[in-house]
């Protein structure tokens, strides 16, 4: 039996994205915070895309047969519902995010995905579709050509071509504001900087760094928030934009736990600076069985009235590979790691596989997540 010594660590294999994550690396506060007064606000808006080339909703998508009967009524114009096609259209979703700031008019790229049965939204335009917050509140109206970056080409069940993804698309602009968000009504005077990503120790470090510019004016209320008093002498009407400008472009250094994320699909690992491993042997093997099947023809002999007859013999491949067995002392610079597993040809799911194993058996120094 192939046995395959798998170690902990952040490699790179032909098949497999390895990523290293530098948790000492200095970063400016707005990229890792942000100001609480500063939530965007999710939008959605229910429409149909019309002019497609027959890629639409079937007849059996009957909100997009309703939608389209209700719009034309209130256009004057009366169609029986079973007299209604709707292989040109298609009902989809809408969403956009409004920054806090925008004014009355402005444009916002929209993304316009599928509801119902439609094979592609290639080439259609989307109609006057408002745009809602989740209290009802109307915010605007979306409309436009869908660009979607790709085409599906189908000739039956089992021939086709597809390019990209064709049920989702951007508009881009295609968002109109009605409402302007301003920021004219929270106080500027006290402000609150959430981390996007909550840590007791980076948000010590960020209230360090701030009153170190603006002494005593930051505060850490718990993991991810650290309140800010704004100087009375920024407190005019712009003042606090010119500190909260110098508050965002300052630099400190984030802390991260150890972290491994793995994402089995893609075959996909990251893993964190900081991860490390406790003194482990390894172990790892693999049996590869390949079954073959070889058609074999029997003609019968001449003139004996025979049919010629077709059957199919199998082959049984095993391949058994030598152990490799490798014992590793706790180490935490992981590049190490890297030559070794690279040395005995390990795979992606080879050390997903490993991974859970030295989880379980308490010599993964980090958090486990498996996407």
């Amino acid at each position: 039996m192939r046995k395959k010594i798998l170690v902990f660590v952040i490699i790179l294999l032909v098949p497999m994205a390895w990523l290293v994550t530098k948790a000492w690396a200095d970063a400016r506060v707005k990229d890792i915070a942000s100001i609480n007064s500063q939530n965007e606000i999710s939008l959605i808006g229910y429409g149909l895309v019309v002019g497609l080339e027959g890629s639409g909703d079937g007849k059996g998508t009957v909100f997009t047969i309703q939608s389209l009967v209700n719009m034309l009524q209130r256009m004057g114009v009366t169609v029986p519902v079973n007299k209604v096609k709707v292989k040109n259209i298609a009902a989809v979703v809408v969403t956009a995010s409004l920054p806090p700031g925008t004014k009355k008019g402005s444009g916002i790229d929209c993304t316009v995905s599928s509801l119902g049965d439609a094979t592609s939204l290639k080439g259609g335009t989307l109609l006057l579709t408002p745009m809602q917050s989740i209290d009802g509140s109307i915010f605007g109206y979306s409309s436009g050509p869908v660009s979607i970056g790709g085409f599906n080409v189908q000739v039956d069940d089992d021939n086709k071509i597809v390019n990209n993804y064709t049920l989702v698309g951007r508009i881009p602009g295609g968002f109109k504001v009605d409402v302007g968000y301003s920021m004219e009504d929270f106080d500027c005077r006290l402000l609150q900087l959430s981390l996007i990503n909550p840590d007791f120790t980076t948000a010590n470090r960020l209230k360090n760094k701030i009153n170190s510019v603006f002494p005593g004016s930051a505060y850490p209320l718990d993991a991810g928030t650290v309140e800010l008093v704004v100087p009375d002498s920024l407190q005019m009407k712009s003042g606090w934009i010119e500190f909260v400008s110098r508050i965002e472009n300052l630099r400190i250094e984030p802390d991260v736990s150890a972290r491994v994320v793995v994402n089995e699909k893609t075959g996909t690992i990251v893993a964190g600076e900081n991860v490390s491993i406790a003194p482990v042997a390894l172990a790892h093997g693999t049996i590869t069985i390949a079954i073959k099947s070889m058609p074999v023809i029997s003609q019968p002999a001449p003139f004996s009235q025979g049919q010629t007859v077709e059957s199919r013999e199998s082959f049984i491949e095993v391949q058994d590979e030598d152990a490799h067995v490798v014992y590793f002392e706790e180490r935490t610079n992981i590049s190490e790691v890297a030559a070794a597993l690279n040395a005995i040809g390990a795979t992606p799911r080879d050390v997903i596989a490993i991974f859970q194993a030295m989880k379980q058996a308490g010599a993964l120094r980090a958090e486990l997540i498996i996407l």
